[in-house]
């Protein structure tokens, strides 16, 4: 793996109010999972026999499997873990919040089935739930709680010794960034699996026409423009129980400590593939605009609603990325790219131009999911010995999606050098329920990125 360090719609829809377990229990960032300290090929990947074979190479071994967050996309990707590998089992579930636990228990028992064998003793809630689950015996663990704790509980997977599956983003600032890219260099060291949820990096078709553009079929790549155009999301609302810090954390994406914002925690995927597009160099710089013109109460925190941003790589190339969440807008989310000889749609999988060509999956049945897919990679890649490690990519793509972000805040440019150096660091000091992190919405022309 190499991080150079000098150059789906996949959050839950749900809308269900939560009566809460509250807690005096204060921890520090840190001590919110325990006392702790290369760009993935799926080569040869015969996809329909990984996923449908009921004996593996090791026999009867079993992989354990640990889940940390019960939402939406934690209980997916437990869904998705069990499907990939027919010799896994989820053995260890984590989630703060006790009421979301025994919901997530409840669905996870009834969709697993016999791949779930999860004791009462192996089920921990709280702001220390990652570090009990990974002082259980699991093989794997999978990070699915907001962006904003993901660091943390990287660095504690790694010290753990555990192979990872970590949603995306990595983090919500450079600084978290920055402890990301050394748990993925240390990961490498132990032999650790490390696969990113970048799923896109995954999906067959996508892969194909990546694989045509960079055979010559559009020629030299000029320019590339991504959209996320989207409806709006789940918002829950409080109830009289909730401190201001239960507010925060279960409305997450309306708060950048926790989300990094929605241009950080969704619009990466499409930042990803712009990322992808030019072989995982970053780009120089970027400039913006943004802000909130639909979404301007208070319950929508301090994030954004829309953002438009221009990205310069150092050989002269562009990528325009637009993204908003609104509702009753047009709505769209493809990836063009332009090339000398031809133009390219990522996500309808065809090129135009001098050579047309129209992916078609070639296997029986229908094509396989990317989600299924990247988990297939992790697991394959555990049984044979042979770790893979996404940290380059996934790291990058991260800072690139914060550049954007902080250069539509501040209304500046924001080169790649001044993100990757960048001391901020986004969040309190102390978790604990109570008081929660001032709400301050960025203008731009007086909020200063340092």
């Amino acid at each position: 793996m190499q991080v150079n360090v000098a150059t789906r719609q996949d959050v839950s829809s749900s809308n269900q109010n939560d009566p809460l377990v509250t807690s005096s229990n204060a921890t520090t960032r840190r001590g919110f999972i325990g006392k702790t300290a290369a760009s993935v090929s799926l080569g040869t990947l015969a996809t329909q026999e990984f996923l449908s074979r009921s004996a593996h190479a090791a026999g009867s071994d079993i992989i354990k499997v640990g889940l940390v967050g019960c939402g939406g996309r934690g209980n997916g990707a437990a869904g998705d873990a069990m499907q990939a590998d027919p010799g896994c089992r989820l053995t260890a579930i984590g989630e703060i919040f006790e009421n979301r636990l025994d919901m997530g228990k409840k669905l996870l028992k009834r969709t697993l089935k016999d791949q779930y064998e999860v004791p009462e003793e192996n089920c921990f809630t709280g702001w220390d739930s990652c570090q009990r689950v990974l002082d259980t015996d699991i093989d794997v663990v999978l990070l699915c709680t907001p962006p904003g704790f993901r660091p943390a509980q990287m660095a504690a997977a790694v010290a753990a010794g555990k192979h990872i599956f970590c949603e995306k983003p990595v983090a919500v600032d450079p600084v978290g960034v920055r402890s990301v890219i050394e748990s993925s260099r240390l990961a490498e060291k132990k032999g650790l699996s490390l696969v990113s949820g970048l799923c896109w990096r995954y999906d067959l078709g996508v892969r194909a026409t990546m694989d045509r553009i960079f055979d010559g079929a559009i020629g030299q790549i000029q320019n590339s423009q991504c959209n996320y155009l989207a409806g709006t999301l789940w918002i829950r609302t409080p109830e009289p129980d909730w401190t201001p810090m239960h507010n925060q954390v279960l409305n997450w994406m309306y708060y950048r400590w926790l989300s990094g914002d929605h241009y950080v925690e969704q619009f990466i995927h499409s930042l990803d593939k712009a990322l992808w597009l030019r072989h995982d160099v970053p780009p120089v710089r970027c400039y913006g605009m943004g802000g909130r013109q639909v979404r301007t109460s208070a319950e929508y925190g301090d994030v954004y609603d829309h953002f438009y941003v221009v990205y310069e790589w150092a050989d002269g190339t562009k990528t325009y990325a637009a993204t908003r969440q609104m509702e009753g807008c047009f709505n769209e989310t493809e990836d063009y790219v332009y090339g000398l000889e031809g133009s390219a749609k990522l996500l309808a999988h065809e090129i135009k131009g001098a050579r047309p060509w129209k992916y078609a999956y070639e296997g029986e049945g229908e094509k396989p999911n990317m989600y299924d897919l990247e988990h297939v990679a992790l697991f394959k890649s555990i049984r044979d010995g042979k770790p893979i490690n996404n940290g380059d990519y996934m790291c990058k793509s991260t800072l690139m999606a914060i550049m954007g972000r902080e250069a539509c805040y501040s209304g500046k440019p924001v080169t790649w050098e001044q993100a990757m150096q960048s001391e901020q660091t986004l969040g309190p000091k102390e978790l604990a329920w109570g008081p929660a992190p001032e709400v301050d919405v960025r203008t731009p022309g007086k909020y200063k990125f340092s």
